[in-house]
Order: structure tokens, then sequence, then C-alpha cells
């Protein structure tokens, strides 16, 4: 096995290949994080050179041209919306700076007031429809940089590999030379595990960063809609085809879930779902076979 890492996005990235050290393997492996550190200089919004930065600083005022990946990836950001009724929105900026968790706060709109975008295919542009908007790809940049690497990975020839970003993104290719999944323990007490080949794992919880709000703790997870924080008792762990899709699903989970209402109507048929709600049982959904107790043993009801 061959074990590569970087930092980007404020966490560890780590590639593990599933084959002997060389410097065919080696280079592809490094190719891999060169493309994650690539995605950090472009869509972190605390860089003031980043893409995003830039739409964010100029977009109100005029339409700002996008590359091709970018306007690729904010395309199916507003699909995303669409699909999860708002659960996963990226122009949830504002309710994120209001909350303390990107600088000084601000006042920030709430509900059907929070900012919006459009996006033009013939120019390749994004145009801000309120003067208060602010896109953040924190619920699913991790996810899209790991599809990246992965994509990278095979194009220089590896077929076995597990990448993941500060463990709560994975992404597996194949499988490891002695077993016929890649296994994943999920959460501190590890007692669910998830079953990846050719698929990819996200794990969202409020708990991973909180932030102190009118006397409360409050998560880092927001329901777009509402503006309210998720409650901290909630954990969503998401199987699904891709890394980008499982990061921004296991977000939406979470909020869905703090709705109420049947998760089952909006579940994509070719992801597994695992949550975990204070209090009560573990609820499993899709995918039967994807998440099992780890070394038998049982799930604990808090």
């Amino acid at each position: 096995m061959l074990r590569l890492a970087t930092r980007a996005m404020g966490t560890r990235f780590e590639l593990v290949l599933g084959c002997e050290d060389g410097p065919q393997a080696r280079a592809a492996g490094e190719a891999a994080l060169e493309r994650i550190e690539q995605c950090d200089a472009r869509y972190s919004v605390f860089t003031n050179s980043s893409l995003i930065a830039r739409a964010n600083r100029d977009a109100c005022e005029k339409p700002v041209r996008l590359d091709p990946e970018l306007y690729g990836l904010l395309e199916r950001c507003l699909a995303l919306r669409a699909e999860t009724d708002g659960a996963f929105d990226i122009a949830i900026g504002p309710l994120m700076r209001a909350l303390g968790f990107r600088g000084q706060r601000i006042d920030a709109p709430r509900g059907s007031n929070l900012g919006a975008f459009e996006l033009d295919r013939a120019t390749s542009s994004v145009r801000f429809t309120r003067p208060d908007t602010q896109l953040d790809l924190g619920s699913i940049a991790k996810g899209h940089a790991l599809d990246l690497a992965a994509a990278t990975l095979r194009e220089n020839g590896i077929e076995s590999a597990l990448l993941h970003g500060g463990t709560s993104s994975v992404v597996a290719l194949g499988a490891p030379p002695d077993a016929d999944s890649w296994r994943v323990r999920i959460g501190p007490d590890g007692t669910w595990e998830a079953r990846l080949r050719d698929s990819a794992l996200s794990v969202s919880a409020p708990h991973g960063r909180t932030a102190d709000f009118a006397g409360h703790k409050v998560g880092h997870i927001l329901d777009p809609r509402s503006g309210r924080p998720v409650p901290l008792g909630l954990r969503a762990a998401v199987i699904a085809p891709s890394a980008e899709a499982a990061d921004a699903w296991s977000t939406a989970a979470l909020v869905l879930r703090a709705r109420g209402g049947s998760l089952e109507l909006r579940r994509p048929h070719d992801q597994g779902w695992l949550l975990e709600d204070e209090g009560r049982e573990p609820l499993l959904l899709g995918q039967h076979g994807c998440f099992a107790p780890h070394a038998g043993l049982e799930p604990t009801y808090r």
C-alpha cells in the first residue's frame, strides 16, 4: 500500500493506493493531490483570489464569467437545490456569516429572502439576483475535489485506491487487494461501517463545527429555507456513486430529517442512507448491505 497526504480546505486529505510504492504509482498519487490543492485555491471563500471569492465580490454588479469546471459545478448545485426542496443550497453564505462561521457576524436574510443567483450557459457566467447573495461551496467542495482526484488516478492506471478528506468524505476505486470492498468505520464510536467499491461516502453531523449564538451552541449545518441550525444530535451517512453527490445529499438528509416527513420519497434510488438521531433507533434506507454494524457490535441507541 502507498499512502500520500496533503492539507487543503482546512483539513487533511489522504490517498491509500492498493499497490506497491513505485515511481508510476507515486506520480499518479501526487498528481491526484495536486488536483485537490487546485480545488482549494479555486473554491475557498477565505481566499480573496479564488474564483468563488471573485464571484461573491462582483456578481451582484455584473455577470462573472466562469470556466467550464466551475460553471458545471454551479449548474449541478442549482439542480440539487430543486431536487432537495431547498435543503441543499450554496447561496447560504449570509446565514453562515450571521452565525459566526465565516468571520465577522452580519445580519442575514431568512427563508424565501435567501440570496439567489442565475447562470447563463451562452456566456458561461453567473449573476446574483440579490445584492446580499454569497455562495459557499463548503457542503460540496470536498466531494468534488475527491472525484477529480479519483479521475486523475484512473487516468494514470490506478484501479484500487481509497481517498478521503477529513475522514468525512470518502471515495473508493475498486477494492483493496485482499478484500471485496473498502470498509470505513463511521463516527467516533465506530459502531457502523460502510462497505465501498467504486462508490463514495459522506458523513455529516452538525456537532463537527459549532458556534455560540444568542447564548446557545449551534452547529454549522443550517436549513436554508428557515435559517435554523439542524439539531446537534443528528448524524447522516450517505453512500452514492460520486463523492460530490454523497457530500451534498448527506447535508440535505440532515435538513430533511429535521423538517420531518418521508425521507424515502426524497432519497435518490442509487443511494444508501444511514441516519442517527439521539434518543431514536438508527434509520437505514436503500441499498441493503452497504452499511453494517462493525465487527458484530450492536448499534447503540442513546
